[in-house]
């Protein structure tokens, strides 16, 4: 089964350039002969991708989260996947090209890197576990490609505001659709972290009876989930549209960067296991 994953481990980021080249070549040409089928192609990327993230859990017996080589993996397969959902949802599918390179880099170094061969700590076997991470992992993907969407919208409404209508004005979609695009993402990713964090809560007593709830990880990922809540509710309540809504999604996309940088870097947790 090695030499099985090692292979998968060297055609998933071919196939992921594949993907990307044909969501550049519909982007940036005029003929669009790729638009109905290249859903198709990265629906493969996925099953691919899944099996082989499936084999390498079902051959170390472990989940794929125990080095950051493997969760570069993860990271990848993740932001594809969130990015696939939201195409599914809006069934906009010209800015696929911004994502999936995310994806295509994030699974070459992994590629290069991964191991085979290492010593994993019994609690990184835990299944519960692993549910917990993945799903931490899709929820900041979806801030990721909201925080991405937002980059974009500035992009457009710059070149709107300064009369540039060249490609960029030609081939993004228009500001509404950006904005829309950036609040369903991070609403994918607030309730993949909420699920995050009710796995956690069900797992942690039982594998950490001394945990304490001032554990920084713990304390981070509080704040970025309530930052969220309280943007999700003011974008409801309080009816945001336009620059608010981008503003505060890469507000809180920064916000999450310097919690995980500093909670990972300064902090003392019982999540240094990683």
């Amino acid at each position: 089964m090695i030499s099985t994953l090692k292979g998968l481990n060297f055609i998933i980021p071919v196939i992921y350039l594949i993907v990307f080249l044909i969501y550049s070549y519909d982007f940036f040409s005029n003929k669009n002969a790729f638009k109905n089928s290249k859903r198709i192609f990265l629906f493969v990327t996925l099953f691919v991708h899944a099996f082989y993230l499936i084999l390498r859990t079902l051959e170390f017996d472990h989940p794929p989260i125990t080095t950051k080589f493997e969760i570069f993996t993860l990271l990848a397969f993740s932001i594809s996947f969130s990015y696939f959902i939201l195409e599914l949802l809006t069934d906009i599918r010209g800015t696929g090209l911004f994502i999936i390179f995310f994806s295509f880099l994030f699974q070459v170094i992994s590629s290069i890197f991964i191991e085979y061969n290492y010593v994993v700590p019994e609690v990184l076997r835990n299944r519960m576990l692993g549910l917990h991470v993945i799903s931490a992992i899709l929820g900041y993907s979806g801030f990721t490609l909201s925080a991405v969407y937002g980059i974009l919208f500035l992009l457009l409404y710059k070149n709107l505001r300064s009369s540039k209508f060249g490609l960029i004005f030609n081939r993004l979609p228009s500001l509404e659709v950006l904005e829309k695009l950036s609040y369903y993402s991070v609403v994918i990713g607030f309730v993949l972290l909420t699920i995050a964090i009710i796995i956690g809560a069900i797992w942690l007593p039982s594998a950490f009876p001394n945990f304490s709830y001032l554990d920084p990880k713990l304390v981070g990922t509080s704040l970025v989930w309530i930052a969220y809540l309280i943007g999700i509710g003011s974008k409801i309540l309080s009816k945001w549209y336009g620059k608010k809504v981008i503003i505060f999604s890469l507000i809180g996309f920064a916000f999450t960067i310097i919690s995980l940088i500093i909670t990972s870097t300064f902090g003392n947790t019982f999540h240094s296991f990683y």
